[in-house]
């Protein structure tokens, strides 16, 4: 078993690290938390032990990081620190940590830690292997699903005409979508009427089920980019076959995942990248999800990539600009088209 100590005492470095390796387990220490992050995505543990109060990027920067990866997010990760204030503990679980220590502690209370930690980790694996062979499991997934299935029995169809509403934002949910042909955009829409792009979906994607799963109204409304054909699931029909078949749950649960995930990026992005990173993000995103090819050319309202971007839509004609200047891409009236993918992924300024 490999555990990785990130501390930035050098005698609690190497005291820990000696203690650990005595006790059998192959050890890698990182002195500060960016470093630790590092040899985390690069090494993946099989558990991380790691200090609060640590300059420049501190215990819960480091947890925060890891756990919006999907590769580092289920290493059990253990705090230690010097502090004793149930705040820092309630924040550390909250986070996601999986235990806290207060230094100084027992050597023996430590070593039970780490094993219970890494017995529900071996038991939690166990669990995914074990639905994964399973051939009832194995037979499903939502990117292979086909109108023969169960899911479509009590379906109902609808076209919506381009740019015709899904559903309104505070609205009942009752059905679950499922488009057959078309491309839908959800987004929410604040009090002063400025909208936040939520969402982009195109042929054989789900989408409504976030509100229709919490029983809540709707959060955005959906609306259609072009004319949509659209497979409406009954919410009873839905809720009936996420309870009794396991598969269906966990495609749906591994949909949120995925989700939560990408929008903690997106708030990343939105809080850190400049202006003109995040126009060139949102592009392509765009282009990824409503194009096969970058080169072949794509019609985008510049409303649309404002949206994404959190910005204006005079900062993204203006940006535009400079990326046709720059020969990043080339544009035909509302077309655009992408010519240099990698330096535009690559953008930094």
């Amino acid at each position: 078993m490999n555990i990785l100590v990130i501390e930035d005492n050098k005698d609690v470095l190497e005291n820990t690290t000696e203690l650990l390796e005595l006790a059998g387990y192959q050890v890698d220490g990182a002195k500060n938390g960016k470093l630790g992050v590092s040899k985390a995505k690069e090494m993946l543990p099989d558990l991380i032990i790691c200090d609060i109060m640590m300059p420049e990027m501190d215990g819960y920067d480091v947890l925060y990081y890891l756990s919006i990866d999907p590769k580092t997010s289920t290493i059990p990760f253990i705090f230690l620190t010097a502090k004793s204030d149930s705040q820092d503990f309630r924040k550390g679980m909250e986070l996601g940590a999986d235990d806290y220590l207060t230094k100084p502690f027992e050597e023996i209370d430590l070593l039970k830690s780490i094993e219970r930690r890494l017995i529900k980790s071996k038991q939690i694996k166990e669990s995914f292997v074990r639905i994964k062979e399973d051939p009832k499991s194995s037979d499903f997934s939502l990117d292979e699903v086909n109108e023969k299935h169960e899911l479509f029995k009590n379906k109902k169809r609808k076209v919506v005409r381009a740019k015709n509403f899904v559903y309104l934002q505070d609205g009942n949910p009752n059905y679950l979508y499922y488009i057959k042909k078309g491309q839908v955009k959800t987004f929410k829409t604040n009090n002063d009427g400025k909208e936040l792009t939520t969402g982009l979906y195109k042929e054989n994607e789900f989408f409504g089920y976030h509100s229709l799963l919490k029983d809540e109204e709707y959060s955005d409304s959906a609306i259609s980019v072009v004319e949509t054909k659209l497979d409406l699931i009954p919410k009873e029909e839905f809720f009936s076959l996420i309870r009794n078949k396991r598969e269906i749950a966990n495609e749906f649960i591994k949909l949120l995942s995925m989700e939560v995930i990408d929008k903690e990026e997106e708030l990343l992005n939105l809080a850190y990248n400049s202006v003109k990173k995040r126009v060139a993000d949102s592009l392509l995103k765009y282009f990824d999800k409503y194009s096969e090819e970058f080169t072949k050319g794509l019609q985008i309202p510049r409303e649309d990539l404002a949206n994404i971007a959190g910005t204006s839509t005079e900062s993204v004609i203006r940006t535009l600009s400079e990326f046709k200047k720059d020969g990043l891409i080339s544009t035909e009236g509302k077309t655009i088209y992408i010519l240099k993918n990698e330096e535009l992924s690559n953008y930094k300024y």
